[in-house]
């Protein structure tokens, strides 16, 4: 263009130019430092969220939460006050579920033992349910204490038999043997129920058996509930042990002597027993009825250790039925049998006293 022939209009042209190349530079600078300012904020940001998730993450670890599980589906109230409560809240109900739930049992008086005219009725509905008398000619239940009144301190008792989830707290906390039986020793007791049958409850690399968490723990021995009732006392520092029968029979029956927890009539439904049962345990707790002081599972379920020896030293008895019996004559607070210490049975659990 001619214009730009004139040294006057090039030097106008040019400065005209420099000007807006200087404004573009400081405008994009501008807009740089604005970028750069907006992009910091971010990790500033992100990091005091994640600092205040971190904290309620390390209380939700104190609490036993599943904090991983929660991280890996990406929990965005880790931070939240009332999420920090539930995870407080679920672990007082942890800690308290590691610890047996008890009843209180006043002290005072009860009527212990059995009267003939009960032990006939037990032998009349053994005999309805399987149709011989073996329990009537092996004189099972004759041997039973008479009827008296005995009287007892106050203490307090397991509602339900010993969970598996219970007694793994102990299993985990100690080197105690994880309840188990070999082919062997199992056919050394001379028992009805083939082997294959412990399977199911046997535990496996010290866990117990898939989805038998809250069933009774079976093939414990005399010595391997005390161990546990030891090792509670120590870990909570209370007075934890197997109860005398005294306890026992008061706990389940009440003070009026009745035949069942229930009352003087046998009922299938009220207990797990292979009347009405699965023939195997169930969760504890979960038969529809509760003796007077709110105990569960005190007939069928599993026998159960008392702390009294029988006659002979290596030997103690086992009260409340099982899962296996029908009838059941045997599931009376007051029938009791002997079984030996070292016994790993299938049928046999135990519950706890606490000593006041």
């Amino acid at each position: 263009m001619a214009i730009f022939k004139e040294p006057a209009c090039r030097a106008l042209f040019l400065t005209a130019v420099l000007l807006h190349l200087a404004a573009c530079a400081q405008a994009s600078n501008f807009a740089d430092k604005l970028v750069e300012n907006l992009v910091s904020e971010t990790p500033d940001d992100s990091t005091a969220d994640e600092a205040k998730a971190g904290d309620a993450t390390a209380d939700e670890a104190k609490a036993g939460g599943s904090t991983v599980d929660e991280a890996k589906a990406g929990d965005t109230d880790a931070s939240d006050t009332t999420s920090d409560t539930d995870a407080s809240d679920t672990a007082t109900e942890q800690t308290s579920s590691l610890t047996p739930a008890t009843a209180s049992i006043p002290a005072g008086p009860f009527i212990m033992g059995s009267t003939p005219d009960e032990r006939e009725y037990a032998y009349q509905i053994d005999e309805a349910a399987y149709g011989h008398s073996r329990t009537r000619t092996g004189k099972w239940y004759d041997s039973e204490p008479d009827r008296k009144t005995v009287s007892t301190d106050a203490y307090e008792i397991t509602i339900t038999p010993v969970t598996n989830a219970q007694y793994a707290e102990f299993i985990n906390a100690t080197q105690h043997p994880a309840p188990d039986v070999s082919k062997g020793t199992w056919e050394t007791y001379g028992l009805v129920h083939p082997y294959f049958r412990t399977r199911r409850h046997a535990w496996q690399r010290r866990e117990p058996p898939t989805k038998r968490e809250n069933h009774p723990v079976v093939m414990v021995s005399y010595e391997d509930a005390n161990a546990y009732a030891k090792w509670l006392s120590e870990t909570t520092n209370e007075n934890w042990r197997l109860p005398t029968e005294a306890e026992w029979e008061k706990a389940v029956r009440g003070t009026d002597g009745r035949y069942f927890p229930w009352g003087n009539d046998f009922e299938s439904a009220n207990l797990n027993s292979h009347d009405a049962g699965p023939f195997d345990t169930t969760e504890v707790g979960t038969s529809s009825s509760t003796g007077p002081y709110g105990l569960k599972d005190g007939a069928g379920q599993v026998f159960e250790w008392i702390a009294n020896p029988n006659t002979q030293a290596t030997r103690s008895w086992v009260k409340g039925g099982s899962w296996d019996d029908s009838g059941c004559g045997v599931c009376r607070p007051a029938a009791r049998h002997s079984r030996p210490k070292n016994l790993k049975h299938i049928l046999v659990g135990f519950r706890l006293v606490k000593a006041q």
